[in-house]
């Protein structure tokens, strides 16, 4: 369905977040998902309803039928009940929710790493749209949309009053229609008016280049089904263009969301010759799943460093764990997001499907990230503009600020670090400091780790 295949009773994983106005809309607004698709509903061997239980579904029951008959206008019933059954699962945390048969098509098609629409993540802020990133190479990165920027109004018609996903399906269309956006955005005193075309997203997730001739350079913007093999592709290309005088990689997975988990395994085991990778943990122990390395590492060991700041959630954070933990990479950049749960997608025939959260995941060493994140190893942050940076301080998100979300007892939780990347690369000092470690021009007791403190194998 979507993704490659994983170890364990056939399932099928990924994780995600906020929503694509590509023609696809998924997640929760803000939230990181991490995702097993079940190919059907599976009954759980659970304790059967009580009395109270049924007593609470025939209030259900009659105060839908006193809406249907009784509401000064005629109410859609599909609607109210699509509407009380995310009530129920969005009221758990902030990552369970009621997918439509549309949203459920969308997500397995947004997956794939190719869909129609105007290339932005997006999520519901105060009444408003929120950009959250601008996907490279679409038509909202090219109209000059930027991350932060607020969509009040579409066509001009006012967004305010409509929920995210009613925004997002006025946003899509077809490849080649227009759209007129207006925005808010910090620093500017009036609206900010882009006209868009709509065209097909085709997402890069892997963009690679040589820095200077000596260090491999890797971008992962998101984890699709694409992202092994532009991974592959990539080394391939430095062993060709680098060959010798490569002196190590900087695996670059700033403000990157997710996706899908499996490629997160497949990329993690590119650099590491064995040992656990991730442990999904749920309710019983039953429930636990351990992916493993298999022999072989796709660099042949060379010295790596890993970017990651508050942007960075899930899949990404699979990746940055395991490598830290074994001790393959070094970790540089501010604390990531903090998205420690797994998601299970399960469908519901022709109703679409829900996607309940069902366990936690944990890197190598036995440690949960939720709300907590990776902690790098050298902790730089990018210098801000200082009104970005007040704005950011008012606005940051990170998975310990979501209302309702997982909470691991006995364990501290900690805000996302600043996610902040200059648009020049002169100006980008994580960036420069990974470069200047590999070259050896700084020096970090932190860097190359020893493998001797790895977590047993």
């Amino acid at each position: 369905m979507v993704g490659g295949k994983v170890a364990g009773k056939g399932k099928r994983l990924m994780l995600k977040t906020s929503y694509l106005v590509a023609g696809a809309a998924l997640g929760a607004a803000l939230a990181l998902t991490a995702t097993q698709v079940l190919p059907q509903a599976i009954a759980r061997g659970t304790a059967p309803p009580t009395q109270d239980t049924y007593r609470q579904l025939n209030l259900f029951g009659d105060v839908f039928d006193r809406v249907r008959t009784d509401y000064v206008e005629r109410p859609d019933e599909v609607k109210l009940i699509e509407a009380a059954i995310n009530g129920m699962l969005t009221s758990l945390d902030p990552h369970s929710s009621y997918l439509s048969p549309r949203n459920f098509r969308d997500m397995q098609v947004q997956t794939r790493g190719e869909f129609g629409g105007l290339g932005i993540e997006v999520t519901m802020e105060n009444g408003l749209v929120r950009v959250v990133t601008p996907i490279d190479e679409t038509p909202a990165a090219r109209g000059g949309v930027r991350s932060g920027d607020i969509i009040t109004h579409l066509d001009g018609e006012a967004i305010q009053g409509l929920t995210l996903q009613q925004a997002v399906e006025r946003m899509r269309g077809a490849v080649g229609s227009p759209i007129q956006l207006r925005i808010q955005r910090q620093g500017a005193d009036d609206p900010v008016e882009i006209r868009l075309t709509r065209d097909t997203i085709r997402i890069r997730s892997v963009r690679a280049r040589d820095e200077g001739n000596d260090i491999g350079y890797l971008r992962i913007t998101q984890f699709t089904e694409q992202t092994m093999e532009g991974l592959r592709t990539a080394l391939e290309g430095f062993d060709r263009t680098l060959g010798a005088n490569m002196k190590g990689i900087v695996i670059d997975m700033r403000n990157n969301p997710g996706g899908l988990l499996d490629q997160s395994i497949q990329v993690a085991d590119a650099f590491l010759e064995r040992g656990e990778i991730v442990s999904t943990r749920g309710r019983s122990a039953q429930d636990t799943q351990r992916f493993s390395a298999r022999s072989g590492d796709l660099t042949r060991g060379k010295p790596i460093v890993i970017l990651v700041n508050g942007g960075s959630a899930s899949a990404s954070e699979i990746v940055a764990g395991a490598l830290q933990d074994h001790r393959r990479a070094t970790v540089v950049g501010t604390r990531s997001f903090g998205k420690g749960s797994v998601q299970t997608i399960i469908p519901l025939g022709a109703n679409g499907a829900i996607r309940l959260t069902t366990s936690r995941y944990y890197t190598p060493s036995g440690r949960s990230i939720q709300a907590r994140g990776i902690e790098p190893d050298i902790n730089i942050a990018n210098e801000e503009p200082e009104a970005q940076r007040i704005a950011a301080q008012r606005e940051q998100r990170s998975e310990s600020q979501l209302r309702g979300h997982l909470r691991q007892e006995g364990q501290t939780e900690e805000r996302a670090g600043s996610s902040y990347i200059p648009p020049d690369a002169k100006d980008d000092r994580q960036l420069n400091y990974a470069f200047d470690l590999i070259r050896g021009t700084v020096q970090n007791a932190a860097f190359p780790p020893n493998p001797r403190n790895a977590v047993p194998n």
